[in-house]
């Protein structure tokens, strides 16, 4: 049988009488990679809201590792395991990408707060931190301004400080959304490399990125499941195509 690493049961999300999630059932297996997928407004955005508890759900219940977290603080959230590439790896852009990676591994260790310590003491995460810089292909930017880096190697610079957290469920929203051709196969391979040992939940509008990725998709309109599967059935089911008007963008 499947091991589900998060579930979802009737999850549902109201403002002021506009349902954006409505009796949502979402199961992610332990180790795919899940990609989130349906047109502007389908609420996808709004679903890893409430996974990550940034919004209080209306009705519903939401269980990690088959712990009922409905009622959870976002912080307890991250504690358990669940980092949101946006939220958790947000770069420093007037630190190097050394000093970004160093400070996710700070945290990860519970040092984060701890200003006072000395350059030394923090450069026993410097190896590791290198290690992380390379995996994503920013060995050589290590001591350039974050600011100054390209868009593509921000985001994989987000990557890495998320992986830097050790997390068993990463939630990626749309990581390669404004990248041109070239960067978008960066970053895929790097999606892809990240999803080793750990679980990948994504929000993504590129479809051959999905495609080339997700082992499963849950396809969304006006925040019900409308189709879920492997790219191969869901890409052919026709309320899938009738919902993209073609499916030629999520």
């Amino acid at each position: 049988m499947a091991e589900y690493i998060l579930e979802t049961r009737n999850l549902s999300k109201e403002f002021k009488g506009f349902s954006a999630v409505s009796g949502l059932n979402l199961r992610v297996e332990r180790g795919h990679i899940h990609a989130l997928i349906g047109p502007n407004g389908a609420g996808k955005t709004t679903v890893f809201n409430l996974l990550t508890k940034f919004l209080s759900p209306t009705t519903g219940t939401i269980l990690f590792k088959d712990i009922d977290v409905t009622h959870e603080k976002p912080s307890e959230i991250a504690l358990r395991g669940v980092a949101r590439s946006f939220q958790i790896s947000a770069v420093f852009p007037n630190m190097t990408p050394l000093e970004n990676v160093r400070l996710a591994l700070q945290r990860a260790t519970g040092d984060s707060f701890r200003f006072w310590k000395s350059d030394r003491c923090l450069g026993r995460l410097d190896g590791r931190a290198m290690d992380l810089l390379e995996s994503v292909g920013l060995a050589d930017y290590s001591g350039e301004i974050t600011g100054e880096l390209a868009y593509g190697r921000k985001r994989a610079l987000e990557i890495a400080t998320t992986l830097a957290l050790e997390p068993e469920l990463m939630l990626l929203d749309e990581p390669t959304q404004g990248m041109g051709a070239e960067d978008v196969e960066k970053i895929t391979a790097l999606v892809r490399q990240a999803s080793a040992n750990r679980t990948i939940l994504m929000i993504e509008h590129n479809l051959k990125v999905v495609a080339s990725l997700a082992d499963r998709i849950t396809v969304l309109q006006r925040g019900a499941i409308l189709a879920e599967g492997p790219y191969a059935t869901v890409s052919q089911d026709p309320r899938v195509l009738e919902a993209y008007m073609g499916g030629s963008h999520a």
